[in-house]
């Protein structure tokens, strides 16, 4: 039979254990969506370089994509791990806040290049409060795009789309390797 503190202990030890395995798989499934819409998001900044004037239909495209792509990864994961990884809440959530965003660009009558700033500023925000109870590997990634951007927006002039691909499209799937990584 075991004591009282025993007892604490071994109760203190398996909260610690639970906590690091919550974290280890929120950090599994947000490296795969951070990895995949680093590749969308480049390859869209990239597209939109190239051909400025089809910049709103690639980024319809990307975005479509990226929504279909992390539905068909949340269904896999909860098949992998048998773990709900995917409802519908969170998915009405991102499309709310989609529409937040498309909303405040229409009103404030944003241009090209501000909308280019706009966007990963609004969604690394999202990923910097998710890591204050999550972990910091979502803060330093949310704060680290948010400076490059905002960097890249007063100093870097008709490149700023190409700079755009390697700060957003390139921090998402470092960041997302970087989470990979302290899975390991």
């Amino acid at each position: 039979m075991i004591d009282r503190q025993e007892a604490s202990d071994a109760l203190a030890e398996i909260a610690t254990i639970a906590k690091k395995v919550r974290q280890s798989t929120i950090y599994q499934t947000a490296s795969a969506n951070l990895i995949m819409w680093g590749i969308l998001v480049f390859a869209g900044y990239v597209a939109s370089y190239l051909v400025p004037r089809a910049a709103p239909w690639i980024w319809s495209a990307v975005t479509a994509t990226g929504i279909v792509g992390w539905i068909v990864l949340a269904a896999w994961k909860r098949r992998q791990a048998k773990v709900e990884s995917f409802n519908a809440r969170l998915l009405i959530a991102v499309l709310l806040f989609l529409a937040f965003g498309v909303f405040t660009i229409l009103l404030g009558h944003f241009g090209p290049r501000q909308i280019s700033a706009f966007w990963p500023i609004y969604f690394v925000l999202v990923y910097t409060i998710v890591g204050l109870w999550t972990g910091l590997a979502f803060v330093v990634i949310g704060l680290s795009i948010a400076a490059l951007t905002l960097f890249g927006y007063v100093f870097i002039g008709e490149a700023f789309s190409l700079w755009m691909a390697f700060v957003n499209g390139g921090g998402l799937v470092l960041g997302g390797l970087w989470m990979r990584r302290d899975q390991d």
